[in-house]
């Protein structure tokens, strides 16, 4: 979709077809709302002065560029957002070339775009191309961000850089007077006063330039951007995130500036759709639903995993109160939400911080308390070297609660919970363990809260797959639980949600193997394990991970340790490659790991 050539007036009415559409097709498909309906002028005005075919667009996380597909020849195709091979809810290079990166995790944005404007500069392309970046303020909390920024304003790289703030957390603009120094710092004029006068004082001496930067610096204190101006990157705003005009106006300005410059833009979440205007967290991310009440289409029965770790751990906070804990930017969505509001000195959300959470968990280890580090399975892997030197080296006791381990559905390849027990498990004074059910949850998290060593607990999505299988028993280090003993030659292993996978497979299985619950994949229960290799010599190996130094990888390590060779090991954990988005049944069927699929597999291997 060309826009070059569209007045404000035709700008205003596409604003509001594209959040029709993105309302119409989220509705059916679910995905991320308010983020995108609030960047949508914001992305219009960015099409309007800029090129994505050939400037690098560059969308910090990427779930509010929805605008941005349908203006690049995706309108028809937006149907398909989050399906099973359809649009993913993310940029992804593969399907445009006008999405310049895959992006899902946070704060990348401008590290990005200060790699891309050096390979600009290296080309000798700093005439016709240029990086942009829309970040939003909640990315702003990640130190990654500050790390880009004192680089790019030390080499002062043509950049323009969106600071999205839609919750107000940066800074508040102060009524008229801060619109009015807006446009003014903003304009032609400004720019080119302040030059300027930069060459005016270079001629008088040390002097001048004191006056002239005591005076630059009272006339920022009644703006918001002293500390983006003291890293040396140009600031204009805060300015209206909805108003087409302005936001043209300014980029345009920005463009021609030839230094990095941030445009601060404040806007409204959800703009456009009432319901969801505003802070409110719920609409970041929705499921199906109907979109004249806003109410969810389909209610989930039964509690979840998350669920039922938000309760476990309130209990036991409730009986110790050396129990505290830490998320990164994701109180409800780990579940930590109540306990946080019961203890709010105890419990606390660092914002989009994995290595702070961490590091700052493991000194309140080292001071005597039981720290439990919440965070999803995929976004610990952004704090992995202080899981590493900050709490492994020294041993300290601190729990990482692994929300969303295995396949997580429509947000796709760079959410899939696949790789924690492969990156974890080669940690020396690690343990690794896993619930397979409410009970076992609350028996786990027992466990975990009177250990004295680092310790992972991973747990899926949703609800933990259904099995009619014994009473677990309590935790004991490394122990594991036979649930079901046969004759078989086959032995059935599962980890974690994998008990659910494998005693479902089972239903479809005329021999009957049995079935060992893991419970530790790290340490193995080797006393277990030599029982199981002299009585069944075909092992099945049931684990929503990754293989490659997975379960089975564990398994096979032992075996070979033992010097045990007559025992075959299968692993029904996932490919070497990233898992696609879409229906969480969907993508376990084209995986083939559906239960009635892994049946058919043993049974073909066995005939």
């Amino acid at each position: 979709m060309n826009i070059k050539e569209y007045t404000h007036e035709q700008l205003k009415e596409l604003s509001q077809k594209i959040r029709d559409r993105i309302l119409d097709v989220v509705s059916r498909n679910g995905g991320h709302l308010s983020s995108t309906l609030g960047a949508t002028e914001i992305i219009i005005a960015m099409h309007k002065v800029f090129d994505a075919r050939k400037d690098p667009f560059i969308f910090d996380v990427s779930h509010q560029a929805y605008a941005h597909k349908l203006l690049t020849d995706r309108w028809d195709e937006f149907e398909t957002l989050r399906q099973f091979g359809g649009m993913s809810g993310y940029t992804k290079p593969s399907e445009s070339e006008c999405d310049y990166f895959m992006a899902g995790h946070s704060s990348t944005s401008i590290s990005l775009g200060v790699g891309a404007a050096k390979a600009i500069a290296l080309k000798g392309e700093e005439s016709t191309r240029i990086p942009v970046i829309l970040i939003g303020d909640g990315s702003m909390s990640a130190g990654m961000v500050y790390e880009a920024l004192n680089e790019l304003g030390d080499l002062k790289y043509p950049m323009v850089i969106i600071l999205n703030d839609n919750e107000m957390s940066i800074s508040k603009p102060i009524g008229a007077i801060s619109r009015m120094l807006s446009s003014a710092m903003a304009s032609p004029f400004y720019q080119r006063f302040k030059k300027k006068t930069e060459q005016f004082v270079d001629n008088f001496g040390e002097g001048a330039h004191y006056l002239a930067k005591r005076f630059e610096e009272a006339f920022k204190l009644i703006t918001p951007g002293i500390l983006f101006e003291e890293m040396g990157i140009e600031y204009i705003g805060p300015i209206d995130g909805h108003d087409v005009k302005s936001l043209i106006d300014i980029l345009t300005v920005a463009k021609g500036m030839g230094k990095p410059v941030l445009v601060h833009v404040q806007t409204i979440k959800g703009k456009g759709y009432e319901i969801a205007e505003g802070k409110h967290e719920k609409w970041h991310g929705v499921s199906p639903f109907d979109l004249k009440s806003g109410t969810a289409n389909a209610k989930i029965s039964g509690k979840n995993a998350t669920q039922i770790y938000a309760e476990a751990l309130m209990y036991q906070a409730d009986n110790n109160p050396k129990i505290v804990g830490v998320t990164a930017a994701m109180p409800s969505g780990t579940g930590l939400s109540a306990v946080m509001e019961k203890y709010p000195d105890r419990f606390w959300d660092v914002a989009i911080a994995e290595q702070h959470a961490v590091t700052s968990m493991a000194a309140m280890a080292k001071e005597g308390f039981k720290p439990f580090c919440t965070i999803y399975s995929t976004f610990l892997q952004r704090g992995y070297d202080q899981v590493i030197h900050d709490v492994c080296l020294m041993d300290l006791p601190v729990v990482f609660a692994l929300d969303r381990a295995g396949i997580v559905g429509e947000d796709g390849e760079t959410h899939q919970g696949a790789f924690d027990i492969s990156f974890l498990r080669i940690l020396p004074n690690m343990t690794l363990c896993a619930p397979r059910d409410e009970k076992s949850f609350h028996q786990i998290i027992a466990f975990a809260a009177q250990y004295d060593h680092p310790c992972a607990i991973r747990y899926p999505r949703g609800a933990f797959l259904a099995a009619d299988l014994p009473e677990p028993a309590v935790y004991e280090l490394g122990k594991s639980q036979l649930l079901v003993a046969n004759e078989s030659n086959i032995l059935f292993i599962g980890y974690g949600n994998g008990i659910g996978r494998a005693a479902q497979s089972m239903e479809f299985m005329k021999e009957k193997p049995s079935l060992l619950d893991l419970r530790f994949v790290k340490p193995l229960d080797s006393e277990m394990l030599l029982r199981m290799a002299a009585l069944h010599k075909k092992w099945y190996v049931f684990s929503d991970s990754a293989r490659l130094g997975g379960v089975g990888s564990a398994l096979l390590e032992w075996l070979s340790g033992e010097g045990i060779l007559d025992v075959a090991v299968v692993s029904f954990e996932y490919d070497d490659a990233y898992i696609k988005h879409g229906n969480t049944t969907l993508i376990e069927e084209s995986l083939g790991i559906l239960p009635q699929q892994l049946a058919m597999r043993v049974m073909n291997a066995t005939r």
